[in-house]
């Protein structure tokens, strides 16, 4: 046990012999300089990133903003027009061209003579058919429409 501890102390005594040689403890310096210089850069490098990142987020909502704007400018110009003019007049006040005659009909009278859409029927029946479906079968139809990647209808 005693010849362990007077070992350790050699290699001790050799690891301290070498801490003091200059040219170990250069290295030792340089090494310290690189990294704490490569880590300023990595975060400078980051900042840089973060910031870019930011700028083009904002270029994107500019631009977003633009389109918008410009959307409303064409639709000012709709406004101004005559044809939108005209359309206004009939539908707000009523009024028509000279010559024409307008007839007003009762919301009730056009509603009573309308015809239901063959497509209404359709989706009554298939969603009575649906609700007598056992539970596995719309499991099973719903996994195929989800595999399948098929719009699904809510209930």
């Amino acid at each position: 046990m005693l010849t362990k501890i007077k070992h350790y102390q050699k290699q001790a005594a050799n690891y301290i012999s070498r801490l003091r040689d200059v040219r170990n403890t250069g290295m030792l310096v340089f090494v310290v300089i690189v990294l704490l210089v490569s880590w300023s850069g990595v975060k400078a490098i980051n900042t840089n990133y973060q910031l870019q990142k930011q700028i083009t987020q904002l270029q994107q909502q500019n631009s977003l903003r633009q389109l918008s704007n410009d959307n409303l400018k064409l639709q000012n110009e709709y406004y101004n027009t005559p044809q939108y003019l005209e359309l206004a007049a009939r539908q707000d006040f009523g009024l028509a061209a000279p010559g024409e005659t307008v007839l007003i009909v009762p919301t009730n009278v056009a509603l009573s003579h309308t015809v239901t859409l063959p497509q209404d029927e359709d989706a009554a029946t298939v969603a009575a058919k649906k609700a007598k479906e056992p539970f596995f079968e719309r499991n099973f139809h719903a996994w195929v429409n989800f595999l399948l990647h098929r719009p699904t209808s809510s209930n």
